[in-house]
């Protein structure tokens, strides 16, 4: 088992933004979905935006047209570029690969947005 590790958390004021990214090695293999989740304080942990192997995209309504999931095939990394950033948005973001035997989680990132 391995640790996907995650970058790129930070604090910003409300408007601001931040590119969240999320790197594993290749050892993991048929990875068929990743997935950003985002859990607010006090709150349970939802998914907020998916990529699935072939590239296709969905996103959560509350983050739809201000967040861009992609990835990047030969740095083995996700990442979720997050404009426009609104304190709701606070919470430690998790990446997660769905490999079809298991799911593989980031140790989480920590989101402040303040305004």
């Amino acid at each position: 088992q391995v640790q996907l590790v995650e970058s790129g958390g930070g604090s910003v004021q409300a408007g601001g933004s931040l590119r969240l990214s999320c790197t594993t090695d290749r050892s993991i293999f048929s990875i068929n979905v990743m997935r950003w989740y985002r859990q607010a304080p006090g709150k349970r942990r939802d998914m907020i935006a998916t990529i699935t192997s072939s590239g296709l995209t969905n996103y959560e309504d509350s983050v739809k047209g201000r967040f861009t999931i992609s990835r990047d095939t030969d740095k083995n990394t996700v990442y979720l570029q997050m404009n426009s950033l609104k304190p709701e948005d606070t919470g430690v973001y998790y990446c997660c690969a769905g490999t079809g035997w298991g799911d593989v989680w980031g140790q989480g990132s920590q989101v402040t947005v303040s305004s």
